[in-house]
């Protein structure tokens, strides 16, 4: 026989404080035992399942925070508490996450599992944790986050040969004497000479490998008196067995690795934030938002972006206004210039010769999310229900969200609610840095677009759009695709060549003189559209005319058919030890 359910304020907190907790438990449990199986599909070569595996993780924060709440209105009628309950709840919940692991992972679980639950009015009152209450500095794990290791007692070769048994691969290594050679040589080019050797000399190795894609990470730091060294070793499939493929040295090989464009990592931590300080040490301009996020939190990932957001808002006084560039017929982009990120709002009337809707260029964004972007792909923050303060906004803003976003658009007093929008990092858009670009530095940009597209479409990715309006450049000058809504799968449009007129008028119509499905795609036709001066089309034609081929298309997309999906490396070619050093490894 069931048990009543609780009625009294007394035993309603702490009844609905445990069901949040455990629902937290329940999607950390699962994310970790995902994530934990990434060395078992490493070790087998399964890359579909690792495919699956990260598309399938993405969904799980989601999953349980709607479980959640349905069991909390479905038990507790949470719908209809009075709000001064809700503060006991918070404050009850803060003293169960005292020992916690994960703590500010929980903190944010309430957060969005409660905004589920309570009105809009209440989201920024004691109701949640707007800053965090439990800390989660000198949080450690049992055994620690971290494994050290001492060069002066044993020899750097024989630690580096223990760190790697520590982490009981099943595979055989192809050559690891060769490999670990590699590795010291590169680590002693990298150190200042002569070094001498402290007494405080050790490897720092988090305890367990990272892993994207067919690639398993090495991460740790050289650590000799006040000097701390970032090292990052890849390691790879190889002829005969595993290899290590690199030993990356500098913040800047290694950041790339956490980058926003890439796919989420996978590594099974006990405590997150003890890897995260970890990594915001080695890596000390990188955002802890960015890190969490690319570990595949990246719900705390928004609720840090936000947290930083609001601080930014506190000192700073220019005005968010209309983004730079060519207007889009799907998005009103605004940004504030103090800030290095744009905001993107879906039109409500979307520009017919779209032909899509507003849940279809969110289902786009989710497909961007859950595939590998390879490094050419701009991730997303999607909120709902964000509020600005009108002061900041310019008349010119609010009258284009007021006219192109109604339904997404609210004043109330003194602030702006949007509905609903997308967070991206700013780039400068690739049409605006060509037109003030060098020829020199055009031509590297033109180039690596090309290489741009075509490391989409090796992923199964046709960016639909190609107009360089849709590109901008990283920080590191890389171009990325940030466009999203005609994105398709390569399998799913038919490459044609434009059949020969059959007669004179045919060539001097407007209109094609042959039927085109709605997925036909003509890769002749690009070149009108995108190779205007002699700024762009000679470099393209010299790297990229293929891309102007049905022919090429048609191979990229029967390799993805029968399977292939190509390996993007996220460091330069130049730093693995096949091209340094002449190794053997593919």
């Amino acid at each position: 026989m069931s048990q009543p359910l609780p009625s009294a304020p007394d035993q309603l907190v702490p009844a609905i404080a445990h069901a949040l907790l455990e629902g937290f438990n329940k999607h950390y449990r699962l994310f970790r035992e995902m994530s934990r199986a990434a060395k078992q599909r490493f070790e087998a070569a399964d890359w579909a399942a690792v495919r699956r595996a990260h598309a399938e993780r993405i969904l799980f924060y989601d999953d349980r925070v709607k479980e959640t709440v349905e069991s909390l209105q479905r038990d507790f009628d949470t719908d209809n508490l009075p709000e001064m309950l809700w503060q006991d709840i918070k404050l009850h919940y803060v003293g169960m996450l005292t020992d916690h692991p994960q703590p500010e992972l929980a903190e944010t679980f309430f957060n969005t599992a409660s905004c589920k639950i309570l009105h809009r009015t209440y989201f920024h009152n004691d109701c949640l944790f707007v800053r965090p209450a439990v800390s989660t500095e000198y949080l450690e794990a049992d055994p620690p986050s971290y494994r050290s290791y001492y060069p002066l007692r044993d020899g750097l070769h024989a630690v580096l040969r223990q760190i790697l048994a520590d982490f009981d691969l099943r595979v055989p290594f192809e050559d690891l004497d060769r490999d670990l050679r590699y590795v010291l040589r590169a680590v002693r080019e990298r150190l200042p000479r002569p070094l001498r050797l402290e007494a405080n000399h050790q490897l720092q190795v988090l305890g367990a490998l990272f892993y994207r894609n067919r690639r398993a990470y090495l991460i740790g730091k050289i650590v000799n008196g006040s000097l701390e060294q970032p090292i990052a070793i890849p390691i790879v499939y190889g002829n005969g067995g595993l290899c290590l493929d690199a030993a990356l040295l500098d913040s800047r090989e290694i950041a790339p690795l956490f980058a926003f464009n890439r796919a989420y990592l996978m590594v099974d931590m006990e405590v997150p934030s003890a890897y995260v300080d970890f990594l915001a040490g080695m890596m000390p301009g990188k955002p802890k938002a960015e890190l969490y996020t690319a570990l595949g939190l990246q719900k705390h990932g928004k609720t840090l972006f936000y947290r930083d957001f609001l601080l930014h808002l506190k000192h700073s006084t220019d005005s968010f206004v209309v983004a730079p560039g060519i207007r889009g017929l799907v998005m009103i982009v605004f940004t504030l210039p103090s800030y290095p990120y744009v905001f993107k709002v879906i039109r409500d009337n979307i520009a017919p010769s779209k032909n899509i809707d507003r849940q279809t260029v969110k289902e786009k964004y989710m497909l961007v999310k859950r595939h590998d972007r390879v490094g050419r792909m701009a991730d997303t923050l999607e909120y709902t229900d964000v509020a600005f303060p009108r002061a900041r906004f310019t008349a010119e803003l609010i009258d284009e969200l007021k006219r192109e976003a109604g339904s997404l658009f609210e004043e109330d007093g003194d602030t702006i609610v949007v509905k609903h929008l997308y967070i991206e990092r700013r780039m400068m858009p690739l049409n605006l840095y060509l037109d003030v670009a060098s020829a020199e530095q055009a031509a590297t940009a033109v180039c690596d677009y090309g290489n741009a597209i075509k490391e989409l479409a090796s992923v199964n990715i046709f960016p639909g759009d190609m107009l360089f309006k849709n590109f901008g450049l990283t920080r590191g000058g890389r171009v990325v695709f940030y466009d999203y809504d005609e994105i398709a799968y390569m399998t799913e449009i038919s490459f044609r060549r434009i059949p020969p007129p059959r007669t004179p008028e045919d060539e001097m119509s407007a209109e094609p003189w042959y039927a085109v499905a709605q997925n036909d795609v003509f890769p002749e036709e690009f070149g009108p559209f995108l190779l205007s001066g002699d700024k762009i089309r000679p470099h393209f034609l010299a790297h990229h005319a293929d891309l102007l081929t049905p022919e090429y298309w048609n191979g990229v997309k029967e390799r993805v058919t029968e399977g292939e999906i190509a390996d993007v490396f996220p460091y330069p070619e130049q730093a693995r030890f096949a091209r340094r050093f002449g190794g053997r490894t593919k």
